[in-house]
């Protein structure tokens, strides 16, 4: 069993800037891809950003040059730094990661909430 564990996130002014980070735990075999979701109320959740193993990333358009995503394997954490943000990235943000023991599971942290105000 996986366990993700977020920080970051809060209040922030448009044009602001926020970091995020998520930290697994437990029995951890391989971690394959790890990244984020987000879900903005009455909304489906979304892909943020994802990075595999060996660095390669994958952004939303509506965040290419705003958001950084990046990981630390030996830590088995992945970072979001969030700058220029917008009112519309207003959303609770979900960190997953891609496991693999045997077979892929993909397990999600908690949520938190990033709230940019205009």
């Amino acid at each position: 069993q996986v366990q993700l564990v977020e920080s970051g996130g809060g209040l922030v002014q448009t044009g602001g800037s926020l970091g995020l980070s998520c930290a697994a735990s437990g029995i951890i075999f391989r971690i394959d891809r790890m990244g984020w979701y987000r879900q903005a109320p009455g909304k489906q959740r979304e892909l943020v950003a994802h990075i595999t193993t060996g660095g390669r990333t994958n952004y939303a358009d509506s965040v290419k040059g705003r958001f950084t995503i990046s990981r630390d394997n030996a830590k088995n954490t992945v970072y979001l730094q969030m700058n220029s943000l917008k009112p519309e990235d207003t959303a609770v943000y979900y960190c997953y990661v891609r496991h693999y023991s045997g077979a892929y599971v993909d397990y999600w942290g908690q949520g938190t909430q990033v709230t940019v105000s205009s």
